[in-house]
């Protein structure tokens, strides 16, 4: 009877921390909800990109939950430090449960309240891209999301906080560790765990097995790019790369493109079979390295002979701008070359990530091989040489010059699409912009060299004279490749203290650490808005091919149907890839 005693008042003991520990669990730090609720609404302000109901929750539900932990953290060194010295009486336990009815009540309303508010800052932006907005019910989906996804991020919290108590244990009974220090060392083994894992193994781990999955899809065949005949393009039968080593972006790249008789029916003149060389990353030999055999099919196929030379540095797994190349060919009647070579198997966020130095190191190689065959030929006997990039791309294109002055001495032209605020040479024209321009659209030097543009119209500002050889930037306002910097963790960017660009909400405002993160948030949404906004340049690089590089014989009406044209094969492009 004893014994049944006994094991009885062991099982409530038991019961009891039991529940305390999952009331512990379940139980809601009222100042973190506070805090979290601020990091929620701050979260749901105005950015440079309009987000769906569905892409807002993930990124609130992951705000309110490191406001959450900011919140608890706050509570804690409170209690620790500052309310032992202040001597007030525990209020009764209805008035501690009123209050924190009140701020649960309080934080739900507010949060609601945000949400309203949210759907009309994202009709704003959507309304200035030309896009279909939202409405205020639709858009209070979020709250249930976020609550979801904090719940979750919490959750995990809490997980890797039990697993520190257990290590503190563990310590206590087997090391000797004094139980007040145990937790402290359990807390930095747990961390020291993480940091080498996410700083070492895990990163390298998880980039070497993003590179193998996308060298999967890198040798992925699609049924609407085939093998070219001709002998102008790589990966036909007369190619030194062949077909299968170009990679899923460079196959369709020499299968596409216009010929000669589109060409001829578009600008109603004689046309030539343009060039495409492309160099993937498995069609490099031991003999023959990527620059090595790019240069040798420049020379199989006459490029040399041709008007225009293009250099394009490709972006992430190796992707080239159709539009950029066909609107191109379509100018010059097809008498061009354009050359570009894969670097990654990666995507363009993750090249951003890992592979900054490799496109760099690609940008350098690739234009010094083809600047030396190129800058053999006789000067009235060699084309133009053009470089172009988009994206990291031009951070690639970029990085083969050491300033202005080498970039005029060696080439006819560039033309720079989206290109990401860490650009070395983009930072230094537009920090030394004329004064009184804003650094959306700014004027470096009078414009006489080196010009930006969000639209047509601003290729020809400030004035007609535009010296040769001429360099182009395209950039929108509302593009976060563009502007995502870590100095928005601190400072206010000028682009936000200046007077907005035309498609940037007019309620959009910095703050330490929100704006960085609201604009992080925006990058991998950039493409997810209408041509003409974000980072969608569409037929805009027409309008900077011909400011830059325009044929003796352009006129604007011929750039309106090649405009007509090159925007119906991007259509296609998008529906079939």
């Amino acid at each position: 009877m004893l014994d049944s005693a006994h094991a009885l008042t062991r099982l409530r003991t038991r019961a009891a921390v039991v529940a305390r520990r999952a009331e512990d669990i379940i139980d809601l730090n009222h100042t973190g909800l506070v805090v979290a609720t601020i990091f929620f609404a701050w979260s749901v302000t105005p950015s440079l990109v309009p987000r769906d109901w569905l892409f807002q929750g993930l990124i609130s539900g992951i705000n309110a939950a490191i406001g959450y932990g900011v919140g608890c953290v706050l509570q804690w060194a409170f209690r620790r430090w500052v309310r032992p010295r202040i001597p007030v009486e525990t209020p009764p336990e209805w008035v501690r449960y009123l209050v924190k009815v009140v701020v649960v009540g309080a934080c739900a309303l507010v949060a609601a309240a945000m949400l309203v508010l949210s759907a009309d800052w994202q009709r704003e932006i959507t309304s200035l891209m030309n896009m279909e907005g939202t409405t205020r019910a639709a858009y209070l989906r979020t709250g249930g999301l976020s609550v979801a996804v904090g719940a979750l991020v919490v959750a995990v919290y809490r997980t890797l906080r039990e697993t520190v108590r257990f290590l503190a244990r563990l310590l206590s009974r087997w090391v000797k560790v004094p139980p007040a220090l145990a937790p402290a060392i359990g807390a930095l083994l747990l961390t020291v765990l993480i940091v080498t894992l996410f700083n070492g193994v895990a990163t390298r781990a998880f980039f070497a097995v993003a590179n193998s999955a996308f060298s999967v899809r890198n040798d992925k065949m699609s049924d609407f790019a085939v093998q070219p005949m001709k002998p102008e393009r790589s990966g036909s039968p007369a190619s030194l790369a062949k077909w299968e080593t170009l990679g899923s972006e460079g196959r369709w790249f020499v299968s596409h493109g216009p010929d000669p008789v589109l060409i001829s029916a578009v600008t109603g003149k004689p046309a030539r079979e343009p060039i495409r060389v492309y160099v993937g990353l498995k069609s490099a030999t031991q003999d023959m390295r990527e620059e090595d055999m790019a240069v040798a099919e420049l020379e199989r196929t006459g490029a040399f002979d041709r008007k225009v030379l293009v250099l394009a540095t490709t972006t992430g797994t190796g992707w080239v701008n159709g539009e950029a190349a066909a609107a191109l060919e379509y100018m010059w009647g097809g008498d061009t070359a354009i050359v570009a070579s894969q670097y990654s198997y990666l995507p363009s966020v993750l090249s951003f990530l890992a592979d900054r130095e490799k496109v760099a190191a690609n940008g350098r190689t690739m234009f010094d091989a083809v600047y030396r065959a190129w800058s053999q030929r006789p000067a009235d006997h060699r084309p133009k040489l053009l470089v172009y990039g988009e994206s990291l791309g031009s951070q690639g294109s970029e990085s083969a010059f050491d300033g202005l002055a080498d970039l005029r001495s060696k080439v006819d032209g560039a033309l720079w699409v989206g290109p990401p605020n860490s650009n070395r040479l983009w930072r230094q024209f537009v920090q030394r912009r004329d004064p009184g321009t804003r650094e959306v659209d700014p004027i470096y030097a009078d414009g006489l060299v080196v010009r930006f543009a969000a639209t047509a119209e601003d290729l020809n500002r400030p004035s007609p004279e535009w010296r040769k050889p001429r360099i182009a930037y395209l950039q929108h306002p509302s593009d976060p490749i563009v502007w995502w910097s870590s100095d928005l963790i601190f400072s206010q960017p000028d682009w936000l203290s200046e007077p907005r660009g035309a498609d940037v909400s007019s309620q959009m405002r910095w703050w330490p650490f929100v704006t960085f993160w609201q604009v992080v948030a925006d990058l991998t949404n950039a493409q997810g808005v209408s041509d003409g906004h974000g980072h969608r340049y569409g037929s805009l690089v027409l309008d900077g091919w011909a400011a830059v590089a325009a044929p003796p014989d352009w006129t604007p009406v011929l750039g309106e149907r090649i405009r007509t044209q090159i925007e119906l094969a991007e259509a296609y492009e998008r529906a079939v890839k």
